[in-house]
């Protein structure tokens, strides 16, 4: 038998009724009384203690035809701001948004060649972001972006930027004064998908730019393994004997199917130092055989890889994130024609609608939910568009 004393049980309920108010975008006391199985007295008292901390607002009365009308309740998206770092290979994204994550102002800069100097860059960063002014709280949180692993806070193996034994977390921390969330990308972007558009409590999101990460959601929760390395989709081996991966393995999908690696090789088919995804699709709508080539290559080798997904957690969604099936929706189409199985037949494969924006919104929810110390958020109000 679970017990507790009544501070504990108080606290509880709190966190429970900011939940539903936050959830429901707007509700009365009475319904969050119903919806929870609480008294109203207790929701009333709750309610009248997170108005006095400035984290919930009356929004005006509900409209109803019967008797007196009750007063709608809603979360204050003004009492603070938190900051997202989408730490990537080649560029380095930051966002500044409300706890609903609304309002949202976004910079971007390149990431240092040098791993010495990305700590100062990604303070200085921060630093020349628009803050809100005059909210209760301020600044209560701060989440980066790693495209490696992360365990305890701390980046474990990250292969395409060095960081591995920094003390990012605590040097940013001490300098913000305020929580540091370290994570890995693929997580953030799951969890900005199902806060923010697909809320599925099964999902397998795959996040495709210079690497390739899984975020996976079992049952409403983040599955992240034993010591972070759970979702490491892009060092699951498809060629045996194949190209040699920084992991240290061979044959590893990232080699196949990575946006850096296809378009590295796309620029070797034409003879180029590099092409950007602009050029790459400029020559595919064009039917340049060898942009044709690289996509066919994608398709082959991300069925290959969906496939082992579907059968090793059978997930209710795919979601990918990639410029190949953002730009190319037919690859989509061809990916489910090759996943013949039966067991698939009801899997829903989908795009990213969140794009670039996914981790960043990803890691916004993470400061919001750690900040007001609720477990669901669902924030699928609004449609987000990639500003990039």
């Amino acid at each position: 038998m679970v017990t507790g004393s009544k501070e504990l049980i108080r606290d509880i309920n709190t966190h429970l009724v900011l939940e539903t108010i936050i959830n429901e975008a707007s509700i009365s006391r009475a319904a969050t009384a119903k919806h929870l199985g609480l008294t109203k007295a207790t929701v009333s008292a709750i309610v009248q203690d997170l108005i006095n901390r400035k984290l919930v607002i009356e929004i005006g009365s509900d409209d109803t035809s019967l008797g007196r009308k009750p007063i709608l309740l809603s979360l204050n998206k003004k009492a603070g701001f938190v900051v997202s770092i989408d730490l990537g290979v080649d560029t380095i994204s930051a966002l500044v948004s409300d706890l609903a994550g609304e309002d949202c102002s976004i910079k971007q800069i390149r990431t240092p060649k040098n791993a010495a100097n990305i700590i100062n860059e990604i303070i200085n960063l921060i630093e020349s972001m628009k803050f809100p002014s005059d909210t209760p709280y301020g600044l209560v949180g701060i989440s980066i972006g790693i495209h490696g692993v992360t365990a305890n806070n701390q980046i474990s193996f990250a292969p395409y930027y060095n960081l591995s034994g920094s003390d990012l977390a605590k040097t940013i921390g001490e300098h913000f004064n305020v929580p540091i969330y370290l994570e890995n990308e693929a997580n953030l972007s799951v969890i900005g998908e199902k806060t923010f558009q697909y809320d599925y409590s099964n999902i397998a999101n795959i996040s495709i730019h210079s690497g390739i990460g899984l975020g996976i959601i079992i049952n409403n929760q983040l599955y992240s393994g034993y010591s972070g390395h759970a979702g490491e989709f892009g060092h699951t081996i498809v060629e045996i004997d194949g190209r040699q991966c920084p992991c240290g393995n061979l044959g590893c999908l990232e080699q196949y199917v990575s946006e850096r690696v296809l378009l590295n090789e796309f620029a070797k088919l034409k003879g180029l130092e590099e092409v950007d995804f602009n050029t790459y699709r400029d020559m595919y709508e064009e039917n340049d055989p060898d942009a044709i080539k690289i996509l066919d290559q994608f398709i082959k080798y991300m069925s290959v890889g969906i496939n082992n997904i579907l059968n090793a957690y059978n997930p209710e969604i795919v979601i990918i994130n990639s410029s190949f099936t953002i730009h190319f929706p037919h690859a989509l189409k061809k990916i489910e024609d090759a996943l013949k199985s039966k067991m698939n037949n009801y899997i829903r494969i989908v795009p990213s609608v969140l794009q670039d924006t996914s981790i960043l919104l990803g890691g916004a929810c993470v400061s919001i939910k750690n900040f007001l110390g609720v477990n669901n958020l669902k924030l699928n109000n609004a449609k987000y568009q990639s500003p990039f």
